[in-house]
């Protein structure tokens, strides 16, 4: 089942943003769409959708902490908050051809 996730990164440019998705090393095995912008409180929000909820939770644990460490520092501002969401509906418009 897919799986999304809403991120609130430890920093709050798209800079910072951009240096970490550099040092990923590519699209994450499962990543199927990627929407990144600032929301009304002025931080940076992250929103992905996965496969399924294992592949965003690989992402998370075995890419995305070393990463974090390696651009922020080995103590960064604190881990980004994650709220998933188990997707029971979805709808995604498709292009006319």
């Amino acid at each position: 089942m897919q799986w999304i996730t809403v991120a609130t990164p430890p920093f709050n440019s798209i800079e910072q943003f951009d240096a970490v998705l550099a040092q990923a090393g590519g699209e994450p095995d499962g990543l199927e769409a990627r929407h990144v912008g600032t929301a009304d409180d002025g931080k940076l929000r992250v929103v992905t959708q996965w496969e399924s909820k294992a592949h965003a939770d690989r992402f998370f644990a075995e890419t995305l902490g070393p990463v974090l460490a390696k651009v922020l520092g080995p103590e960064p501002a604190g881990a980004p908050k994650v709220v998933g969401i188990d997707v029971a509906r979805s709808y995604v418009r498709e292009p006319v051809a």
